[in-house]
């Protein structure tokens, strides 16, 4: 109260004057002599000891009531005005640009002329927003422009790759040979018309696939501990594997080397490369999985437990089905991890020129290995036979890619036509099951109350009618 009506009149303010604060009318006090009146927008606080001024809190200025609202700014949607100015910020980018290199400075060079203009271009570009729109929308704008700019670098640097890669191995893609011979009887100055990579990308599929059944089963199982238990070990265990994310495929090598060749007395084959594969990408599925199983919502959790479902089967049949794109997806991010590993398949497996089918002896050739062979060489044969070779690595990862997302299927709940078609003919039948079941049970209820219930008893007789109702007494009024 002290704060509302001044420290010169310290007391109790009755409910009048509470009221009359806080709906913004003057107050009166009491003691005579002194008026205290609030502005309508304005609520006043005395001045502090220190001097300063009184707080205030002003209140915003609303439009009137027959204001039309302000025009929205579109999101997503490029009018022909920002068309047109962006087009004029080019060209004035590019005209300073030419001036600057051309006239007042001593610069030359492609890649610096590039980013001098882009430069020009966003300032330009800014301050001709600025002159139409508020700073909010200048920031959109440019920070648009950046973002779409970083995005079209990024594609067209993956893009070229991809079609140089192609066009320079397109000689050898045209060619049969080079997907069903081996380069057992072919030699570097051979033409492109004998030889082939059929044992490279056997060997790739055999390693990929012991990869992934050494490391699907150990990383969900390791995926689900992470996050369906908590304590030290389980922080622990998330470290290391953050960790391993960053080992150098080298190093997987060595280990493999050192342990399965040196200290077991194994020879290098295609199961050695494959725990070495194995080895980069077990971390990298871990923990995407850990980060997808970690979105299921907790409701489901709570609602399979509240039903009286025990955790293994909470995480079997609701967790695990609802995170399952996001595991394939993960699947997929370590298949790309170990599928183009070339370091360790040559330290454990080696390089050969035939066809081995055996994981388990004998040197097993892989597509980066066969890519790094062929383009070390001089020979522009052997240089064509890589780029196709990387080629058809990529070919094969965009199909494994297609199929762990077929695998994968749709988020849980959401069915395919075939599976609606399905569920909607099982429903029908399970109408039709218990319709038929309660019409079989009212049946053999009438059967049975008409039958008798035994055989020597008499039939049951009528029942007798109720007696008659008493006569009602005579009314009040009538005469004797």
């Amino acid at each position: 109260m002290t704060d509302l009506l001044g420290e010169s009149s310290v007391r109790e303010a009755t409910t009048d004057e509470l009221w009359a604060i806080t709906t913004e009318i003057g107050v009166t006090p009491a003691v005579a002599g002194s008026t205290v009146t609030h502005p309508p927008d304005e609520l006043w606080a005395p001045a502090g000891p220190n001097g300063r001024p009184p707080a205030r809190t002003t209140l915003p200025v609303r439009p009137s009531p027959g204001t039309p609202p302000p025009a929205q700014r579109p999101i997503g949607k490029i009018s022909r005005n920002e068309l047109l100015m962006m087009f004029g910020a080019m060209l004035s980018s590019l005209s300073i640009t030419l001036l600057v290199f051309g006239r007042l400075a001593a610069l030359s060079g492609r890649f610096g002329f590039v980013v001098v203009w882009f430069v020009m271009f966003l300032v330009i570009y800014g301050l001709l927003i600025s002159m139409v729109d508020n700073r909010p929308a200048v920031v959109d704008r440019v920070m648009a422009t950046l973002l779409t700019a970083a995005t079209a670098i990024a594609g067209i640097a993956v893009l070229s790759v991809i079609l140089n890669t192609f066009w320079r191995g397109r000689s050898a893609l045209l060619k049969w040979n080079f997907y069903t011979q081996d380069m057992s009887a072919t030699g570097p100055l051979d033409p492109i018309s004998q030889g082939g990579i059929s044992h490279a990308i056997v060997g790739t599929l055999i390693i990929i696939s012991l990869s992934l059944i050494f490391t699907v089963p150990l990383a969900i199982v390791c995926a689900v501990y992470l996050t369906e238990t908590r304590g030290k070990i389980t922080e622990l265990v998330r470290s290391v594997v953050t960790a391993m994310t960053a080992l150098p495929s080298i190093v997987a090598g060595l280990f493999i080397f050192a342990t399965w060749v040196l200290i077991l007395g194994q020879q290098r084959s295609g199961l050695a490369a494959a725990f070495a594969v194995s080895i980069m990408m077990l971390p990298i599925i871990i923990r995407s999985a850990d980060v997808v199983l970690r979105l299921v919502p907790g409701n489901l959790r709570e609602a399979s437990a509240a039903l009286g479902a025990p955790q293994y089967r909470t995480v079997w049949h609701v967790v695990l089905p609802t995170a399952r794109p996001g595991l394939a997806t993960s699947v997929i991010l370590g298949v790309a991890r170990g599928i183009g590993e070339t370091a360790p398949v040559l330290l454990v497996s080696g390089i050969t020129g035939t066809m081995n089918t055996n994981p388990l002896e004998n040197p097993m050739m892989s597509l980066p290995l066969a890519t790094f062979q062929f383009v070390r060489t001089p020979v522009e044969a052997q240089q064509a036979r890589g780029f196709a070779t990387a080629a058809v690595l990529m070919i094969l990862v965009l199909i494994l890619f297609a199929m762990a997302r077929v695998l994968g299927g749709r988020q849980a709940g959401q069915l395919s036509k075939r599976q609606r078609r399905k569920a909607t003919g099982r429903s029908l039948q399970d109408m039709g099951r218990i319709e038929g079941a309660d019409h079989d049970r009212y049946v053999s209820a009438i059967d049975a109350s008409a039958a008798p219930s035994s055989a020597g008893s008499s039939p049951p007789s009528t029942p007798s009618s109720p007696p008659p109702p008493p006569p009602s007494p005579p009314s009040a009024g009538s005469s004797s």
